[in-house]
């Protein structure tokens, strides 16, 4: 949940800066938890302007601004999580792309789809939610909630150590 630094102020939708940092923070350390090389997506409702929208908009312009500052990161958007993750998918909507169908990062456009989609992923891939794991620190910082297992503890330990 991103606050601003001057004021106590919950944002649950986040601006075009945040997504920018977002993208570029969670690169970097997904290259340095995995070892392997961050492709981002940009994820939105629309896929290369099959949708126009200022949530679209908004997504393109961070897009196109993480580019800019991260030129050697391999990011692309604005996508549909399909055109993300599905191969046949990514080459029919977004050709050319070094992204597209190849995503193992994804930036969802705020705090609900965020939160819809692992839930999701949880749920019906039965995949291990581990964290949440706090990003834009100087140092590494995780957090575990009292219910937390003792395999919770030790896979937050190792990703919080890995981001060290």
């Amino acid at each position: 949940m991103p606050i601003t630094p001057e004021k106590d102020i919950f944002f649950p939708y986040l601006t075009v800066t945040m997504q920018v940092y977002i993208a570029i923070t969670m690169a970097k350390n997904f290259q340095a938890v995995t070892g392997l090389e961050p492709r981002v997506a940009m994820l939105s409702f629309s896929t290369k302007g099959s949708a126009t929208h200022e949530h679209v908009d908004k997504v393109i312009s961070a897009t196109k601004i993480a580019r800019e500052k991260a030129p050697d990161l391999l990011i692309d958007g604005e996508m549909q999580a399909d055109a993300a993750l599905v191969p046949s998918v990514g080459e029919r909507k977004c050709k050319g792309s070094p992204v597209a169908g190849k995503a193992n990062v994804l930036i969802f456009p705020d705090l609900d789809a965020g939160n819809i989609g692992y839930k999701l992923t949880e749920r019906l891939a039965g995949a291990e939610a581990i964290g949440p794991i706090v990003q834009g620190l100087q140092k590494p910082y995780c957090d575990l909630s009292r219910g937390c297992s003792a395999d919770d503890m030790v896979n937050v330990a190792a990703i919080c150590s890995l981001m060290a």
